[in-house]
């Protein structure tokens, strides 16, 4: 049997990496799509994942373009196969209070986090849907469910993105396509540990399993959504965060 091919698009983050290193693990060949100017971040990926013998490679795309999505699509699928996977990581930040923000800082944000999944998806899910067989994950977060101070324009993409996957699981589920969201929490990455040391010692306190999330405990969600048995679970956002928000 030829291997599942996978896309993650923010491949070479912090997050991405790892997502990317347990889909190879669980037998997939995978492709971390991402900005191809990062050479310093793409060389330490490189290392990361050089055990993977080549199940982890790299290919250069801008998820807010659609005509760039496309081309990445059409290349991996003839050079890999057929796209069966697709985690949506790909994801900034533009953090001000409303009253602060600039249209710029709203559109280049909504452009890689919101139409980014919109560019990606289209592009596969005809061929999904085709092959009755696909997996797709969109990675939302906790604030797209809460709100934060200072993130209209992120908490409304990322709440945005599950309301996209619900929609499309409905079209897409009697063709054997899952779609799926997952919500991390506040994880152990470059952007969380950036924040002052006060500050993150205030949110742990709110996290009742007492410390942040790894990289690796949204990589094992990813990996469980996108297997070929979970076939069942389709329009589910499932949060990942430490017990910091739970919902009925």
């Amino acid at each position: 049997m030829n291997k599942r091919v996978a896309i993650v698009t923010g491949g070479i983050g912090g997050l991405g990496t790892e997502i990317c290193k347990q889909l190879a693990a669980s037998g997939r060949q995978v492709i971390a799509a991402d900005l191809g100017n990062r050479q310093e971040r793409l060389g330490a990926f490189r290392e990361e994942t050089k055990e993977f013998n080549g199940h982890i490679v790299f290919a250069p795309a801008d998820v807010a373009n659609f005509d760039d999505c496309a081309a990445m699509v059409k290349h991996v699928a003839e050079k890999y196969g057929s796209i069966d996977i697709v985690v949506n990581a790909a994801g900034i930040t533009r953090d001000t209070s409303l009253k602060k923000m600039s249209q710029a800082q709203w559109s280049d944000l909504m452009h890689v986090n919101l139409d980014g999944v919109f560019n990606m998806c289209r592009n596969v899910v005809d061929g999904m849907s085709d092959r009755g067989f696909g997996r797709i994950v969109n990675i939302s977060s906790v604030n797209g469910q809460t709100g934060q101070f200072g993130q209209t324009n992120y908490s409304a993409a990322k709440a945005g993105m599950h309301g996209f996957t619900m929609a499309l699981a409905r079209e897409v589920a009697k063709k054997g396509v899952t779609v799926n969201s997952v919500s991390p929490g506040y994880c152990r990455t470059e952007m969380v540990m950036k924040v002052p040391e006060d500050i993150r010692n205030q949110i742990v306190a709110q996290i009742p399993v007492g410390r942040l999330g790894e990289p690796s405990d949204i990589a094992r969600t990813v990996a469980f959504l996108t297997a070929d048995d979970a076939g069942f679970i389709t329009g589910a956002n499932v949060p990942v965060n430490g017990g910091y928000f739970m919902s009925f």
